[in-house]
């Protein structure tokens, strides 16, 4: 470990110094109040539309309006079952009296990262690791690199851990941005406020027999711990491309298109069981603390989990085995 540490500390120096960690700060610095402002509007519309601020009155309007769209014999069975599911959960928050969107900056910070998650925090993670070997493959750095006096394989797990450092600081930022730019618009309270979390699907159903609330400080740390996870999936398999495509233009371009098809896949296929096996699908694994119905049928917490240490293993082996193997002078 004690080799391993100057070589560490110098990918860290390299990924400063390539901007692109500032980057990525300015783009949540621009997007996230953006984001703030939409949510605001929404809620102003619906207060606006509902006469009151009163979450209940609104929860009760949306079941009248499920109750009839389920009615209605051009409802795809698809969006029959997403409105059952939502049925269910709306009522037992209602019989709870547990509002699970209270307008305030705790909220805010775990539905945004709820919703990134299966794409726009994964692209960020690929921003920043696209060109950790593919730049120093098209540039030659990588000879000098590799004729100092240590084995190929701790270069490369210099490169994996500074990379897992940067994805755990980009996590803890987009939080800490979330929570002080919605907190000035919606308020800095609500860390206390119950969350109903334990909800299970069975079959097509929603059951509500294991559901217990917690603090939403204790949701957010489950949330963003879950978060966590599959972003260094996304770290490890795009080591492997940066390894395999000697181009940061192709390496990029690869791994955007992937993301990009599972969010398309998740909308398009649900059919197609076999495309659970894909890490893609896989990412959410938020939605489980939730209980929101998967997009294929068979995904659970457990098998998402093992889908992604599966194919982050996969990408590392692979990874490791190019990597100390690549003739470089050719």
């Amino acid at each position: 470990m004690s080799s391993l540490y100057p070589l560490i500390q110098n990918e860290t120096i390299k990924m400063i110094k390539k901007r692109r960690f500032m980057v990525i700060f300015l783009i949540l610095l621009v997007l996230i109040p953006i984001f703030t402002y939409a949510q605001y509007r929404v809620s102003a519309e619906r207060e606006k539309q509902f006469g009151t601020s009163n979450w209940r009155v609104e929860a009760e309007q949306s079941l009248k309006d499920m109750t009839n769209r389920l009615s209605s014999p051009r409802v795809p069975e698809e969006w029959k079952r997403y409105m059952k599911v939502e049925m269910t959960r709306i009522q037992y928050a209602l019989e709870r009296d547990v509002n699970p969107t209270t307008p305030n900056g705790v909220t805010f910070t775990r539905e945004f990262m709820k919703n990134a998650l299966s794409l726009f925090v994964p692209l960020l993670i690929a921003v920043v690791g696209a060109d950790l070997v593919s730049s120093e493959q098209s540039s030659g750095t990588i000879k000098l690199l590799l004729t100092r006096p240590v084995p190929r394989w701790k270069i490369l797990t210099s490169k994996l851990i500074a990379l897992v450092m940067f994805v755990s600081l980009i996590t803890v930022m987009i939080g800490v941005i979330c929570y002080f730019v919605s907190g000035s618009v919606f308020g800095f309270h609500g860390w206390d406020e119950p969350v109903l979390v334990g909800y299970r699907i069975v079959g097509e159903e929603l059951s509500t027999a294991d559901v217990y609330s917690v603090s939403q400080w204790r949701f957010i740390l489950m949330e963003y711990g879950l978060a966590w996870y599959p972003l260094v999936v996304v770290a490890c398999i795009t080591i492997m491309v940066s390894v395999l495509v000697r181009s940061t233009a192709a390496g990029m371009g690869i791994m955007l298109a992937t993301l990009i098809a599972g969010t398309i896949l998740a909308e398009m296929a649900s059919s197609w069981t076999s495309a659970k096996y894909l890490f893609m699908l896989n990412l959410g694994t938020i939605d489980f603390l939730s209980g929101a119905l998967p997009s294929i049928p068979g995904l659970t917490l457990t098998f998402s989990l093992t889908v992604l240490t599966v194919w982050a293993a996969g990408a590392l082996v692979t990874a490791y085995a190019v990597f100390t193997k690549r003739d470089i002078l050719n």
